[in-house]
């Protein structure tokens, strides 16, 4: 299960980013957190900005909703979803295609 922790702001989405892949796309959950696999490598920041725009488009969300918290340079990431509750955000990840 994909933990969502309570932020003062919104909710805190733990993501394990796997840049360098064949294709952008959600692997499921790894240790609590979904596993993101994006084709950008991982520098300059390219592979966390090919992240969030990956969760914008599968969880339906705007970019001012989504802000990366912790791990900019790590595999490891945290980022704060603003405007959905909990039940919505769980929702919306179990409702992506996630292979």
């Amino acid at each position: 299960m994909i933990e969502l922790e309570s932020h003062s702001e919104g909710l805190i989405l733990s993501v394990r980013a796997l840049p360098g892949a064949r294709r952008n796309q959600l692997r499921g959950e790894q240790d609590g957190a979904l596993k993101v696999c994006v084709t950008q490598s991982p520098e300059k920041g390219k592979a966390t900005r090919a992240v969030v725009e990956l969760l914008c488009k599968t969880l339906r969300l705007k970019k001012s909703q989504i802000e990366l918290v912790a791990g900019e340079t790590s595999r490891q990431k945290r980022f704060l979803v603003r405007g959905l509750s909990r039940d919505e955000l769980a929702a919306r990840l179990s409702a992506v295609e996630i292979e």
